[in-house]
């Protein structure tokens, strides 16, 4: 029989429910989470425990997600599970275990494995379904999870380490943040019946709704969710001397093993999944060579990736004016602590502007507004207005990024100076496809640099926009200690240190590379060059470019192997790349591509790679179901989402009314376009006034 070992009071919408959390088995199975309204009815949340090991070899690292759904209750459930993953990870396996049974997932188009999903739902087979949503965001919903026979789903991914900064980095997003979506975005065009309608497989018009926001831990769900639903394991080995490993965001456990090598686990266990996990780490000896990587298979030929860092330059006076542009999200979801981690980052900023340097400051929500009509220069008294002005601002409304966008780059760029946009925001919105295309469309000499702020950002989102933007894109913690960071930060507002980069391959016949066009790179960045090659051997080429003006060049002496230790984590890293280098040309307006290709033959060719590679994407998806049925009940069960904490450093502002979400099956759609209070107060204020003023009206006639 349960115990019950906590009660508690919480406001549902006007209603007042007892929440009790009872422990079973909770290392196992997760504990039990259920609320009692005071209709009597009971909701009961399925649970959730996830297991990350890393294996980190050299910069490569190979990932393994497990988690285990279970079922406390005595009758079966359907599950849904929202969660993050890595931007650039490339997933390529799935293993479910129900029971005895052990399933090797396959890889189909997303609408075939739905269907087959949908049928062995019904049937009463288990069954696991992974889609993505976004290359960051993914749904996993579980088919028929029966009371104490828990599900467990193991994904496989592979993925690159960027260098940021000198560090090597490594970004275990672990909670999705609420998505405001825009009035009409996404909105399918209205159906023509004078027009013929196309009926081929990708001719189609697609309307991907965002996915439905699970409960949220202190909106409508009990306090006493499991906080000990994560643990991570990483196995480092860097090939070469470690100097310095840390987080920032978690307390670790570092066992040294050699020099070279380290293991690292989380210092209390198990921790609540409510922000995002970054490791750093930097190696006593800088090795240009360290960065490449290669794998050849007679069948396949050659893949490589190389990572090229910009030439340390010293310090020189910038001739060139800079108008320096920075545009704040004061949204409700950056109320509190990231609102006020922006303004510690503008102070500084602001202080770093040199005299030759004018200035513009805009804040957005609903609209967008600036702080003066024209640019200021960057005058001490001009300074210290524009500082006044930030910590004046505050967080409230939806969030219309395009506001900000337009308003920063419609206005004409100063005579002779070079526009330098930072982006200041936790880039929480459902219509980046659209605000990419507007960036590629709007940014013409200009660079856009994103800023990321807070604890489990969209990091896809910002990483995206500091790319087509051409600058870089950095992250601030609001919970830690901001003032440092927003320093270096705002140091870091630079112009590029490296321009106009080609590479001279020499006699090496690389073909397929991505990035397509390579962007300029600026002090403590890096990019990563994927390709491949026929031949093995060794090869020298060239990395060229502009350094202030004047001709540089890099010679490299790299060597590609006939066989890697690596194995064909390469192949798949490459295939990544290449799905996420035509998914950008798919967010770019068609006048403005590189190169003429539609839509659809996008779709069509990022499909194929990730049925050949066997690798997630929009359009594929991976499906196991158990040769076992194990509800005979099929039809009756329920489906529940998994809940979720709500992200640390975030406030109630970002997840809109928590009111319209009294029962688990009652779900907010994420990003909804819901009215905070503070919108609400002012509706109320604005009718108010209006009636007063037609009485008034009506007073005088």
């Amino acid at each position: 029989m349960l115990n019950s070992v906590q009660k508690s009071i919480l406001l549902i919408g006007f209603s007042i429910v007892s929440i009790t959390h009872a422990e079973i088995d909770r290392d196992k199975l997760g504990g039990r989470v259920e609320a009692v309204t005071s209709s009597g009815e009971t909701l009961i949340f399925p649970t959730l425990k996830t297991d990350i090991d890393v294996d980190i070899q050299g910069n490569l690292a190979r990932v393994s997600v497990q988690q285990t759904f279970a079922n406390p209750l005595n009758t079966p459930l359907n599950v849904t599970y929202l969660f993050p993953l890595n931007k650039e990870a490339a997933v390529y396996k799935m293993v479910m275990e129900v029971g005895q049974e052990v399933v090797q997932a396959q890889i189909k188009k997303k609408k075939e494995a739905q269907a087959t999903f949908n049928q062995a739902k019904r049937r009463g087979q288990s069954a696991a379904l992974l889609k993505q949503q976004r290359p960051n965001m993914f749904i996993q919903d579980i088919a028929n999870l029966m009371p104490s026979i828990p599900i467990k789903v193991t994904l496989h991914y592979v993925q690159t380490l960027p260098k940021v900064d000198g560090d090597y980095e490594l970004v275990m997003p672990l909670i999705v943040g609420p998505r405001f979506q825009p009035p009409h975005a996404g909105i399918a065009p209205k159906r023509d019946d004078k027009k013929p309608q196309q009926t081929t497989q990708f001719g189609q018009w697609e309307l991907e709704a965002l996915p439905t926001s699970p409960p949220v831990k202190g909106l409508n769900i009990p306090e006493t969710i499991d906080a000990e639903r994560v643990a991570i394991h990483i196995h480092l080995n860097a090939g070469m001397p470690i100097q310095h490993l840390s987080s920032q965001t978690h307390q670790l456990e570092i066992n040294p093993i050699d020099d070279n090598q380290r293991t690292i686990q989380l210092a209390k266990g198990r921790v609540i999944d409510n922000r995002d996990f970054v490791l750093r780490y930097s190696l006593a000896a800088q090795n240009p060579q360290a960065g490449l990587l290669a794998y050849y298979a007679p069948e396949q030929q050659g893949f490589f990736s190389l990572l090229i860092e910009p030439p340390a330059m010293p310090k020189t006076h910038q001739i060139t004016a800079r108008e320096m542009v920075f545009v704040l999200d004061c949204s409700g979801s950056m109320s509190g602590l990231p609102i006020e981690a922006s303004k510690a980052f503008m102070r500084e900023a602001l202080h770093n502007l040199r005299p030759s340097d004018t200035f513009r400051i805009i804040r957005f929500s609903e609209s967008a507004t600036e702080f003066s009509r024209t640019p200021l220069s960057a005058t001490p008294q001009n300074i210290q207005r524009g500082i006044y002005y930030t910590n004046s601002l505050s967080g409230s409304g939806g969030t219309m990024m395009t506001t900000g966008i337009k308003q920063a780059l419609q206005v004409p760029v100063p005579k002779n100076s070079v526009r330098l946009v930072t982006f200041l925001t936790d880039g929480y919105i459902g219509n980046e496809r659209e605000v990419l295309k507007l960036i590629k469309r709007l940014l013409g000499s200009s660079r856009l640099f994103a800023f990321g702020v807070g604890t489990g950002v969209n990091r896809f989102l910002l990483s995206e926009m500091g790319q087509i933007g051409r600058g870089f894109t950095r992250y601030m913690d609001p919970t830690e200690e901001v003032q440092a960071v927003a320093k270096e930060l705002a140091q870091r507002l630079q112009t590029p240190v490296l321009t106009d980069i080609i590479i001279d391959w020499g006699k090496l016949q690389a073909t397929q590379m991505m990035p397509q066009t390579l962007p300029d790179l600026f002090a403590g960045q890096s990019i990563r060059v994927q390709g491949r090659y026929a031949t093995p051997g060794h090869y020298v080429i060239k990395v060229k470019g502009n350094v202030q003006g004047r001709a540089a060049t890099l010679p490299l002496a790299i060597h590609l192997p006939a066989q890697s230790q690596q194995g064909e984590a390469i192949a798949l890293i490459w295939a990544r790349s290449a799905i996420k280098d035509k998914m950008r040309l798919f967010n770019i307006p068609n006048n403005m591509r590189s190169v003429r290709i539609s839509d659809n033959v996008l779709k069509k060719q990022v499909t194929q790679l990730g049925l050949d590679f066997s690798l997630m994407t929009q359009w594929t998806a991976f499906i196991a179901v158990s040769k076992q049925k194990y509800n005979p009940n099929a039809n009756q069960t329920p489906t529940q989402a998994v809940p979720l904490p709500m992200v640390k450093g975030v406030s109630q502002h970002a997840y809109g009314n928590p009111g319209q979400a009294n029962s688990a099956n009652q779900r907010r759609p994420v990003g909804s376009v819901v009215p905070e209070p503070a919108m609400i107060f002012g509706f109320l204020l604005l009718l108010i006034i209006l009636g007063w003023f037609v009485r008034k009206q009506l007073q005088t006639v």
